[in-house]
């Protein structure tokens, strides 16, 4: 399935890609089980285990509403991850510590499910039971969670500044460093350093309030204007979404990248400080609010230390973190330390 670029983890079911039934006996983790991923990548409260996926083989007939899913749905989403995996080398792993195997055991298991006929839920669900083995997913003990639901933001937008659009939409800077930790040490794969090259030493890269205080200097990239500053921090936050610019067309920008920093919900200052009642801290309650109080918007809005930069994004979209487009209704985010892009998930 395709993911999204959501930093929420999720809760659901999973599984692997199965026994090639020729003559492998390996079997791929690909769970179709519930997922864990409530709070996978948090520190637990105190007293409580640290985050951990376990994963207990189930039956297809385990699944709630297994047989009466559209399961024909799920296929342009798997058959589009597909695709991001036939594209890398047989050998390399398939999630962290290879929990799905490799990508050659999924060649087999992905060109059968590219023979599916378009709607053919029957054939799509046997294709499936064929190819891949379930598994109940659960987080320690913990077998519920929290997921979210995605949008795309819709903003207004201009390619120069003036006339009202001065709050930058920036490109990624050409000084951002990534670092995938896992190239270095197996037990560090899904996690990642952001930052930028000072004095030959990979120093963090600058936070929000830095970069909105001119710190990109030079250096920075804009690659659009908006006329609401509110709305660019709702961007951020969703990670994709649609500009409308002056002459009435719309384009498409997608995540490129991020500063690195943690995520805050400055929701969560706004119901410590008294700034808005227990209850009203959604986004519209959130939104309202720093409209509301302009003054004080800009120094809410940076105690959330991370940025995202973006990149026009043409045909289809939002684009999800495995690098294809999500579908609705059957993308789904999950936290890549604990479990593969693109592993097919049932969510109960």
């Amino acid at each position: 399935m395709a993911i999204s670029p959501s930093p929420d983890p999720l809760l659901s079911w999973i599984v692997r890609p199965g026994i090639a039934r020729p003559a492998r006996s390996a079997a791929l983790a690909l769970a179709f089980a519930a997922i864990f991923l409530a709070s996978c990548g948090k520190e637990p409260p105190p007293g409580e285990a640290p985050e951990k996926l376990v994963l207990a083989p189930v039956s297809f007939t385990d699944l709630p509403g297994w047989a009466e899913d559209r399961a024909a749905e799920a296929l342009p989403a798997l058959n589009l991850s597909c695709g991001r995996l036939n594209g890398q080398p047989d050998a390399r792993p398939v999630g962290p510590g290879g929990l799905a195997g490799t990508v050659a055991d999924w060649r087999p298991a992905c060109a059968a499910l590219a023979r599916v006929p378009a709607g053919d839920d029957t054939a799509a669900r046997a294709a499936l039971e064929a190819w891949f083995t379930p598994f109940k997913a659960s987080n320690n003990e913990r077998e519920t969670g929290t997921f979210t639901g995605y949008y795309e933001a819709e903003l207004r937008g201009a390619l120069f500044p003036g006339d009202g659009y001065r709050a930058p939409i920036y490109a990624r800077p050409a000084d951002l460093v990534t670092v995938e930790l896992g190239l270095f040490r197996a037990d560090l794969t899904g996690k990642r350093l952001v930052g930028r090259v000072q004095g030959g030493r990979l120093v963090p890269y600058h936070t929000r309030a830095q970069i909105e205080g001119g710190a990109l200097g030079d250096d920075s990239r804009e690659l659009l204007w908006s006329d609401d500053p509110v709305d660019v921090f709702f961007l951020q936050v969703q990670g994709s979404g649609r500009v409308r610019l002056p002459d009435g067309t719309e384009r498409r920008v997608g995540y490129a990248a991020s500063n690195g920093h943690e995520f805050y919900g400055i929701g969560r200052a706004l119901l410590k400080e008294g700034k808005v009642p227990p209850g009203q801290a959604s986004m519209q309650g959130i939104r309202a609010w720093l409209r509301a109080h302009p003054g004080e918007a800009e120094e809410i809005m940076q105690r959330n230390a991370r940025f995202i930069f973006f990149r026009w994004i043409d045909g289809d979209g939002p684009i999800g973190s495995q690098g294809v487009a999500l579908t609705p209704g059957r993308s789904l985010a999950v936290d890549p330390a604990f479990l593969p892009l693109g592993v097919p998930i049932f969510l109960d």
